[in-house]
């Protein structure tokens, strides 16, 4: 490494961690080291789309190395941060330490249950494309269970759907499910009709969609409804287990739990020399950096900054991507020997999507509802996804579902993989191909077992 470049860390690589590597990919008189856990970039805001089976896992992710590969002076490193030495100004990572002149925090957000954390086996989150794809798994095979069992009571069960939050995430998975149940998979079942799903999304708090205006939140509620999707309201969860839901007294006997109910800031947060505030995000100066080590600084879902009405800035992709982008602003004036200019957020707006043709958007005083909001939601995602080829397959994908109604990434995708050996559990008992069970070898010219050799065993049950 060059000595006479200042060194710049950046830890994460979503919205902020790569608009940050980006601004500073041309600037000669930097070396920059991105490290994340993953290899990859995940365009978050379209994951319950893979979590819903519209699209597939790579049309919403690309490999940070190749999204980089252009700017000669950043380092991609994959591997997790266990601490940062303030005072020392070093990273420790799985693979070492990293020493820094400037270092970019940005690592975001996982799911919080309100200290109840036993729930996660049950009720899931959505967050990484692992999640996603275990969502994906849970939803599908309840219909595939619903399909064969001959007990009404379990068939019901099976068909029952609960989505704990009633943000934009909730939203949009409990509406995903019921165009799915009543669209897409309708015309693929014989025993079962899928549209009798029953789809349940609570929301402890008055109305869905808070950060929306009360008109809008009125309008998606009666969207969700329109898909066959009961909203409760005012409801709270007081226990989660694998048959279902208590919900402020009430039982729901459920098979598939969702939960988008609350986040948390990233644990690396957590150490000395960091000011937090009750969601345990880091709490910043003005130019995103921390009091007392000017050349630290947070961006994204672990920020806790307060905009120009005092209000912390929501943990959305736009705020990450201006917050990156201003990290590398600062560290230009600084080059450039000029003072630090204030990070102030220029809000764009908001929308969700409930469902086709269904969505809405609040622009300032500017509000959209039903098909052109939709359409708006489709390219304003559209045209922030990475890559061409993203945007091309993307493109595809949602013309194909518009006018066929279906989904072409149905796949229920298991945890194991090994057909041999005794591994940990989740190694175990795998499936042969065709799911026809473990497969039984034997010594040639051995005779086989007395028992039936068409009896095939029963797959075992996924891990969860």
């Amino acid at each position: 490494m060059n000595e006479s470049l200042k060194h710049v860390v950046i830890i994460g690589g979503g919205f902020a961690g790569l608009n940050a590597a980006k601004a500073l990919g041309r600037d000669k008189r930097v070396s920059v080291t991105l490290i994340d856990r993953r290899n990859h970039h995940l365009f978050q805001p379209l994951l319950y789309q893979v979590a819903m089976a519209g699209l597939s896992p790579a049309d919403i992710a690309a490999p940070l190395r190749s999204i980089l590969s252009k700017e000669t002076n950043v380092r991609v490193v994959c591997g997790r941060v266990d601490s940062i030495q303030l005072d020392e100004r070093t990273v420790n990572a799985t693979f070492g330490k990293v020493s820094y002149d400037y270092l970019l925090v940005a690592c975001g957000a996982q799911h919080s249950y309100f200290g109840h954390n036993e729930w996660e086996a049950n009720a899931p989150g959505l967050k990484t494309l692992e999640q996603a794809t275990e969502i994906r798994r849970r939803v599908l095979e309840a219909f595939e269970k619903a399909e064969l069992t001959k007990d009404l009571d379990e068939r019901r069960k099976q068909l029952t759907f609960v989505v704990v939050g009633a943000g934009p995430t909730g939203v949009e998975l409990a509406g995903a499910i019921g165009e799915m149940s009543r669209f897409t998979l309708a015309r693929d079942f014989r025993n079962v009709d899928s549209k009798l799903a029953r789809i349940i999304l609570i929301e402890a708090g008055p109305r869905i969609l808070p950060m929306f205006s009360e008109k809008l939140s009125s309008r998606a509620m009666r969207d969700l409804e329109s898909l066959g999707v009961q909203t409760w309201t005012d409801s709270r969860v007081t226990r989660i287990d694998e048959n279902g839901v208590d919900v402020s007294g009430d039982r729901i006997n459920a098979a598939t739990v969702l939960w988008a109910a609350g986040v948390q800031a990233s644990e690396i947060g957590n150490q000395d020399g960091f000011q937090r505030d009750r969601q345990g995000r880091i709490r910043v100066q003005k130019d995103l950096s921390v009091a007392e080590h000017p050349e630290v600084f947070v961006a994204g879902d672990l920020c806790s900054f307060a905009g120009d009405d005092e209000r912390p800035l929501p943990g959305i992709a736009p705020v990450a991507m201006q917050q990156g982008r201003h990290f590398a602003k600062v560290i230009r004036c600084e080059l450039d020997q000029k003072p630090r200019p204030d990070f102030h957020y220029v809000d764009k707006g908001q929308m969700a999507t409930i469902g086709r043709s269904r969505a809405i958007a609040e622009v300032g005083k500017y509000r959209l509802t039903g098909f052109p909001a939709w359409l708006a939601w489709l390219v304003v995602h559209i045209y922030f996804l990475t890559g061409f080829r993203n945007r091309l397959f993307v493109i595809l994908s949602w013309t194909w579902s518009f006018i066929s109604f279906r989904r072409g990434a149905r796949l229920i995708l298991e945890k194991h993989w090994r057909f041999y050996g005794k591994g940990t559990p989740a190694q175990q008992d795998v499936p042969a191909t065709g799911g026809i069970g473990p497969v039984q070898t034997m010594p040639v010219g051995a005779s086989p077992p007395e028992s039936d050799s068409r009896q095939i065993d029963a797959p075992s049950k996924a891990t969860r």
